[in-house]
């Protein structure tokens, strides 16, 4: 985005010095209270965001990506609740004391949020123009002509066309890939440090799927913006992502850096879900890897690694305690078994044999 057209907003006004990470999530703890009882949804995980850093987080449906992001925008609710001792760090401030007004600049001004479905996520009621210029007049002090002017620029921007015309439909009349170009739309208005996007390729083609991956790295190539990408498909992640972070039943249980995961996986959840993506070199008829079983009940999590019961690889150890991180680089990290030095050496050969490597994230 060019600088005449850059909203003068608070937060650029008073930003931080650009130093450390931009984001900081420190042992963050997240339960919803239920009848059945506490269902531990994200349970003591810590990882960060640098500053124009793509960051991938993946896993299967249920294993708290979701959470995670809600978490980040301060958007969890009764019955959910953000559990003592969790923090995170915006810009070297606590997101979780935040005061109200702090909180509403946070909210789309300083980070923005593409949600999962944008048909739910948009006002059914109001012209999805109107909506962006909402967002504008309240983080900025645009007037209503501007807003208005700024928001038809942006519905152009994101690749809708005829966007005067598009400015004045409701969310029912946009296809679903127009909606999520327009989510997009609303979510950078501001000029976000940050923007976390929930599974936002979800239900679309892969034609569509492809020019939503390119805008978002235009984003970031373009203003610098920092983007936590939300997804379950390695696909996806392949060429866009700069780090991952793989989580299963509420915990991170892989993290490191694109081609560290693709390369050089380190635990057999990854091994597994890299095995289920096609990839161009296999021949005709290859078998994609399945994962057997289901997740864990997180109203109560297993004492031990929470992926032990579906591991093909698993032994006694891994059903009674939760093994500690295992580094393998500054940026590269595992929590399993398997790199505990006693582990034995023909479980290690087993494990060779069934290790799965992504090859090169850049061709997938």
């Amino acid at each position: 985005m060019s600088e005449q057209t850059k909203p003068n907003t608070e937060a650029s006004a008073n930003a931080a010095p650009a130093d450390g990470p931009l984001l900081n999530v420190e042992h963050l703890r997240v339960s919803y209270h239920t009848y059945a009882g506490e269902v531990q949804s994200v349970r003591d995980i810590s990882f960060h965001v640098d500053r124009g850093e793509i960051l991938a987080i993946i896993g299967e449906s249920g294993c708290g990506k979701s959470v995670t992001a809600r978490s980040i925008m301060s958007l969890i609710r009764k019955p959910g609740e953000i559990k003592e001792g969790s923090k995170i760090t915006f810009d070297g401030r606590d997101v979780l004391s935040f005061s109200k007004k702090e909180m509403r600049q946070y909210r789309g001004g300083e980070c923005g949020m593409i949600f999962q479905d944008a048909l739910v996520a948009l006002d059914p009621t109001m012209r999805v123009g109107k909506q962006i210029m909402e967002n504008l007049r309240i983080h900025t002090n645009m007037s209503k002509s501007e807003a208005a002017k700024e928001a038809t620029r942006l519905l152009g921007a994101v690749g809708i066309p005829n966007p005067e015309q598009r400015f004045k439909e409701y969310p029912f009349e946009f296809s679903g890939g127009m909606r999520q170009r327009a989510m997009i739309a609303m979510a950078v208005a501001c000029q976000p440090k940050l923007v976390i996007a929930d599974e936002p390729t979800t239900a679309l083609d892969v034609t569509i799927q492809a020019q939503i991956m390119e805008l978002l790295k235009r984003l970031r190539n373009e203003d610098g913006t920092s983007i936590i990408l939300i997804t379950h498909d390695f696909g996806v992640v392949a060429g866009f992502a700069d780090r991952i972070v793989v989580m299963y039943a509420g915990q991170i249980v892989e993290s490191g850096t694109r081609e560290e995961i693709f390369y050089n996986p380190q635990h057999p959840y990854t091994w597994a879900l890299l095995g289920a993506v096609p990839r161009l070199d296999w021949q005709n008829k290859q078998v994609l890897r399945t994962i057997r079983g289901t997740p864990p009940d997180l109203i109560a999590p297993p004492k031990g690694c929470p992926f032990a019961n579906r591991c093909e690889l698993c032994m006694n150890v891994c059903l009674e305690e939760d093994p500690a991180y295992t580094p393998f680089s500054t940026s590269h990290k595992a929590k399993c078994w398997l790199h505990d030095p006693d582990c034995p050496q023909e479980v290690l050969e087993e494990a060779n044999q069934f290790k799965v490597k992504g090859g090169d994230p850049l061709e997938q």
